[in-house]
């Protein structure tokens, strides 16, 4: 007599007091061969920013087609060519000037997922368009846990004016739910890991300081429930699952040593907050890692994050760059500026190498995480010394398409056609998008 194990249902977690764990797609998970199919996955999306552009002579390859040549600031990304496409040429209209003259960086970004010309305030008048990731997520959401994961390493600017009459909020995010409500990113990994894993609702700040001066796992709470569920699991699936968890838990080691660094520093640097590590790499890649966790378990299918906030002043003493990156890309010609510029355009592919490299690594069925997520990677100015809008730094990476290739596309072509193309090609009913109605038919070829 032929037993058939029982299916484990695609949202099964472990419990356990205070907490929940979500789990990886495994085999038990799937009613026959045919489900671990590509077409049979979830569709994702990502989006990876950059502020205050790039020294487009440094980024853009000097040969179109495929086989091109890597340019320096592209050159962290050789590993995964076949994965990725270069566009250049984009434009995007609805962020030049059109009458309201300079502020050139809150334009930017708030146009660059929305296709919208953002309206010049101040205040909480504000008006833009509702953003590419959070119409994914309008028809994604109802899937998953988390409708959409915004997330980015520098705290918000304060309330008010950030650039030359445009609020902060402008620059503060990338995602708009509508044409006037913006949705901030998250950049403490502490709570984006509270977020995704805790149970209820959220901790207060004493309580958290208990539990993590108690070096508590949640692998710890829900330790008797993983030992059950893997008497039901069959050899590929308990491996996948301990990889899964001690993954979970060397996250939660980096995330409590960090906490620990910022209780233990001047209580008056309230730029960071605690659990924010204090290394720019440290911090980039436990968020790049909380957002592989959550698409990797399905808790939600779009993810936006940024590198930095738009006009961001940061410096990077770590690759010995002690100016600010917002001065910097207002280098006036200064054959130096441009030399230091790029090596941080170059530090920001370095983490996009690290992004592509961990969700082709991850396993997603048959395939990776990298087949089944389409990530749009680039910065919304072009030359940051001149707030170019009309060739803008674009890398379109994974979710089946072909790489290896660089697109020249003809001069001022809208950067919504490449945005129209992504949502097409996850299955988003649309007849228009931003101030374009046509598709990049280059980019499926």
């Amino acid at each position: 007599m032929i037993t058939q194990q029982k299916l484990l249902n695609r949202r099964t977690v472990l419990r356990g007091l205070g907490a929940s764990l979500a789990l990886p797609l495994m085999d038990a998970m799937l009613p026959n061969a045919r489900a671990a199919e590509p077409a049979a996955r979830p569709k994702r999306l990502g989006v990876f920013y950059t502020p205050n552009g790039m020294i487009m002579k440094s980024f853009t390859p000097e040969q179109a087609g495929r086989d091109y040549a890597m340019s320096p600031t592209l050159a962290p990304l050789a590993p995964y060519r076949d994965r990725f496409t270069i566009v250049t040429g984009l434009a995007h209209y609805n962020a030049s000037a059109l009458g309201d003259g300079p502020g050139s960086h809150g334009r930017s970004c708030g146009a660059f997922l929305t296709g919208a010309h953002p309206k010049r305030t101040e205040g909480s008048d504000l008006q833009c368009g509702i953003s590419m990731d959070q119409i994914v997520a309008k028809q994604y959401g109802a899937a998953t846990q988390l409708a959409s994961l915004e997330l980015g390493i520098e705290p918000p600017s304060l309330l008010g004016s950030c650039d030359v009459g445009y609020s902060c909020t402008y620059t503060n995010t990338l995602s708009w739910r509508s044409a006037t409500v913006a949705l901030p990113a998250t950049v403490n990994p502490r709570d984006v890991f509270e977020r995704l894993f805790g149970d209820g609702d959220a901790l207060d700040e004493k309580s958290r300081q208990a539990q993590m001066l108690r070096k508590a796992s949640i692998l710890d709470f829900v330790r008797d429930d993983a030992t059950r569920l893997s008497t039901r699991l069959g050899a590929n699936d308990r491996r996948k699952m301990d990889e899964y968890l001690e993954s979970i838990r060397d996250l939660e080691r980096r995330i409590q040593k960090a906490s620990e660094q910022s209780i233990s520093v001047d209580a008056s640097d309230m730029a960071r907050p605690a659990g924010i590590p204090a290394v720019f790499e440290d911090h980039v890649r436990m968020m790049i890692d909380l957002q592989v966790l959550a698409m990797q378990t399905d808790l939600t299918r779009v993810t936006s994050f940024m590198l930095g906030r738009e006009i961001s002043n940061r410096s990077y003493p770590e690759i010995g760059i002690a100016d600010s990156h917002h001065m910097l890309s207002h280098h006036g010609g200064d054959p130096e500026k441009i030399v230091k510029l790029a090596r941080i355009n170059q530090l920001h592919m370095q983490q996009f190498a690290y992004y592509l490299d961990r969700i082709a690594k991850t396993r997603d069925g048959e395939g990776s995480l990298l087949d089944s997520t389409l990530v749009l990677a680039g910065a919304s100015l072009g030359e940051p010394n001149e707030h170019d809008n009309m060739n803008l730094p674009i890398i379109v990476a994974g979710g089946g398409l072909s790489g290896n290739r660089h697109i020249v596309v003809p001069k001022h072509t809208p950067m919504c056609n490449l945005m129209l193309t992504m949502l097409h090609r996850l299955d988003i009913p649309l007849d228009k998008f931003g101030d374009s109605t046509s598709t990049l038919d280059a980019l499926t070829a």
